[in-house]
């Protein structure tokens, strides 16, 4: 029985080549999208599952407060490592502390250089995260001398080499064996990219292995929860620890153990308590791949609905012959699932050929599983599941024809038999214009907050990292040089990049009332000439001189950091740091260092020795590429240990966009096609309606209508129908969009103009797509339609 009703279809697919084609080529591209959206789904909540038992790790995070202020990340103090080991070893069968975020350091052996990224870890840490060995092994890293490297560090370092047992030099300054070689890890996890483990107790670490302080919050620390222990009840132990060590009056911090599994996903907090995160793209995307099918299907429909009289006796003689109604629903459901196994596989060949784009554009790895049974059901579920949606409307209505009326010839669908498939335009039409609206919003946010004036002069900015002990003692050497040559307008150094500062700090300052102790400071180490390097502005007072030399016990503030202080003359002002104190001697325009979407912070630039990076602004004037080619043997010379390795002030900025660049990108490529399937049913609807009305057409036109007043005639209904999809999606999306941009402290107002214009966009849209057939039928010669009717 299935077989003829798949057979029927088939023969019914090849009479109607041209609907066939358009329902099938409308079917594969929704369902591409929708499987490319799926995989990228999948690829964001299988982050970190590279590791075996990542159901059971968690990170280690605080959560501090003072007053009305609050924050929670997974910097944490040293000391709640050892304390997690000796005091809740029920809690946790393992711990690993680390520095951090992985940073860049110099790796070398021999002659050959590497800029790595690098990270001192515990060597609970690999064993944790489940890092594959290739060469060597874990327990190697028991030795402080002993790193581990990722297999391409090895091939970069040693060619095809062994490298175990080989001593290679970090930073030009300390001396490692190798001990283990690592699979480089995939991008979705915490440590993608990771190059090099150093050794937690080796003597560059002393600062951290050694701390007992626990206001220094300078590491992380992941956790391996014991069987049976959730990460919420080894929170509840955990969450007061850190208070008896606190000795700072009104601050208060507590711990708390994050599930690694949703720390990727829900990765924002307010008030100690999760508060969404990258999660919503999930929710964004994955509601669009369901619209997007959904515009596939409602092509389907309309366009089966739309042919309903050419079926009709069809259905008639079946239902004289003794078909049931159910028998007519088989085998019209059988068409519809025919067509989306015909398109599922046209859907494969398209993911296949585009995965390499998509992959460009959303920064990620995104392979078909071919061998994985899961993904062959699901697909064929998937293909199941998207016929009978597709086909249900259709079945149902057609097998429901009156057989009587039909083979009578009497049978109409009438006017009421259109509203169904006007329904499912208007719905088309919502759905592709709230996407075009939230596309515009999302690219109108990235373009608003580039624009923001960031308080100093990007352009013409490069930093180099201070990365071996020579170019810091040679600082001044090769300031000097670079200045004389003509290379550099001005050269400054700091401890951070002018798009990083990461410091909170408190400060005291006379006045300073208890309301105010939860306020913290960036604290920001520089040289004399750091503000004429970056090109800052100083609202009052003066800037940082190399003419005076008090300046090493001077601060200049920042606008925010004096508004949230609440002193009305901040020059003069006696401020302690630490110890230490200090007087302030300038406040400068407010700099976007942090997130270009969010607020301000406080921060104080410090006239401190400390220092790490090193600012360079090339002279105007000179062309850098040419700055650059003259910079290079300069710093070979002062710092010969190391390439000459730089990085765009301006690049690391655009940087900070890249997130929701891809977002807005990925969405841009969704709602192009869902406009494009849109589009494609419409054409065809349009065509069939042309070919519907061939008779009334020729004789409008012998009574003397013009190829204009037909064209207007048969496109009207459908501007009509974008019209009243344009009355539901504006406010619709207006809503979704005012909630979604208002998670930005610094966000692009809602305009009039975003709506009207997405409007005006879709409506020419529809009317070119429509155009094609009224106009193909306006001008057809009515002697030929009067003859065949």
């Amino acid at each position: 029985m299935f077989r003829n009703y798949f057979l029927l279809a088939w023969r019914h697919l090849q009479k109607n080549r041209g609907y066939s084609a358009i329902n099938i080529a409308g079917l594969a591209v929704g369902m591409a999208l929708t499987l490319i959206i799926a995989l990228w789904i999948t690829d964001e909540f299988s982050f970190d599952h590279y590791a075996p038992d990542h159901r059971r790790i968690g990170v280690a995070m605080h959560y501090i407060y003072m007053g009305d202020q609050n924050a929670t990340n997974e910097t944490i103090p040293m000391p709640w490592g050892n304390t997690f080991r000796s005091q809740y070893s029920n809690l946790f069968t393992s711990t690993a502390l680390t520095s951090g975020s992985a940073f860049d350091g110099l790796v070398s052996y021999g002659e050959r250089v590497v800029n790595s990224k690098a990270v001192w870890a515990q060597m609970e840490l690999p064993r944790i995260f489940g890092f594959r060995f290739t060469k060597g092994d874990l327990a190697s890293a028991k030795d402080p001398s002993t790193v581990l490297i990722s297999q391409s560090l090895a091939i970069a370092l040693f060619g095809y080499t062994d490298p175990i047992g080989k001593t290679i030099k970090g930073g030009n300054e300390i001396n490692f064996r190798v001990g283990g070689v690592y699979e480089d890890l995939p991008r979705n996890t915490t440590f993608y990219g990771l190059q090099v483990i150093l050794p937690w107790y080796n003597k560059g670490n002393d600062y951290r292995n050694t701390s007992t302080d626990w206001n220094d919050h300078d590491g992380a620390l992941y956790v391996e929860l014991a069987p049976g222990v959730t990460a919420e009840q080894a929170s509840a132990r955990v969450r007061m620890m850190p208070m008896p060590h606190l000795n700072i009056k009104g601050l208060g911090e507590e711990a708390l153990i994050y599930p690694l599994d949703r720390a990727h996903l829900w990765n924002n907090f307010k008030n100690g308590k999760p508060d969404g995160g990258p999660i919503r793209f999930v929710w964004l995307f994955g509601t669009i791949g369901v619209f997007v099918l959904l515009l596939a299907c409602i092509n389907f429909m309309n366009l089966s609905t739309a042919r309903s009289e050419r079926r009709a006796k069809e259905v008639g003689i079946r239902k004289t012959i003794g078909s049931h109604t159910r028998q007519l629903i088989a085998q019209f459901l059988s068409e519809s699932v025919l067509v989306a196994f015909i398109a599922v596989v046209l859907a494969l060949a398209i993911v296949q050929l585009a995965l390499p784009f998509f992959n460009q554009l959303s920064a990620k790895d995104m392979q078909i599983p071919w061998p994985e049974p899961v993904f062959w059901f699901s697909l064929i579920g998937f293909a199941l599941f998207t016929g009978l949606l597709a086909g249900s409307y259709p079945a149902f209505y057609l097998s429901h024809f009156n057989p009587v009326s039909v083979l009578k010839g009497t049978f109409k669908a009438g006017r009421l038999a259109s509203l169904p498939r006007q329904v499912l335009v208007v719905l088309q039409f919502t759905v592709s214009l709230t996407l075009v609206i939230g596309t515009i919003i999302v690219f109108r946010q990235i373009l608003f907050s580039k624009d923001r004036p960031v308080g100093y002069t990007r352009e013409g900015l490069i930093t180099v990292d201070m990365n071996t002990p020579e170019i810091s003692q040679h600082y001044e050497a090769l300031r000097t040089e670079l200045i004389q040559k003509g290379l550099a307008a001005d050269v400054a150094a700091s401890d951070m990049t002018t798009t990083n500062f990461t410091d909170g700090n408190p400060m005291d300052w006379t006045g300073k009332r208890p309301d105010q102790l939860g306020v913290t400071f960036n604290n920001v180490n520089v040289t004399p000439d750091y503000g004429h390097t970056i090109g800052w502005h100083i609202v009052s007072g003066r800037d940082f001189s190399r003419d005076y030399p008090t300046d090493s016990n001077a601060v200049v503030l920042n606008t925010k950091a004096v508004k949230d202080m609440e002193v009305k003359e901040p020059i003069g002002l006696r401020v302690k740091l630490g110890d230490k104190e200090y007087h302030v001697i300038g406040v400068a325009a407010d700099m976007v260092s942090a997130s270009p979407y969010d607020t301000i912070t406080p921060a104080v630039f410090v006239g401190g020795s400390y220092t790490g990076v090193m600012i360079v602004r090339i002279r105007p004037g000179l062309t850098t590429h040419a700055a650059l080619a003259e910079m290079e043997p300069i710093f070979k010379t002062y710092n010969p240990a190391s390439p000459f390795i730089y990085k765009f002030v301006d690049l690391d900025y655009a940087a900070k966009f890249a997130a929701e660049e891809r977002i807005g990108n990925l969405a841009a490529v969704f709602t192009g096609l869902a406009i494009f399937i849109s589009c494609l049913g419409l054409f065809g609807l349009a065509a069939f309606v042309a070919e519907q009305r061939t008779k009334e057409i020729g004789v409008r036109k012998v009574l003397g209508a013009g190829v204009f007043n037909l064209w207007g005639l048969l496109s009207k209904e459908f501007l009509g129908l974008t019209a009243i999809s344009m009355l539901i999606a504006i406010p619709f999306s207006w809503y979704g969009m005012h909630r979604w941009i208002e998670d930005y402290a610094y966000h692009a107002p809602l305009s009039w103009w975003i709506f009207a214009s997405a409007g005006a966009g879709i409506l020419v849209i529809t009317l070119l797509t429509v155009s094609y057939q009224s106009l193909k039928a306006a001008v057809m010669n009515p002697v030929k339609s009067l003859r065949s009717e």
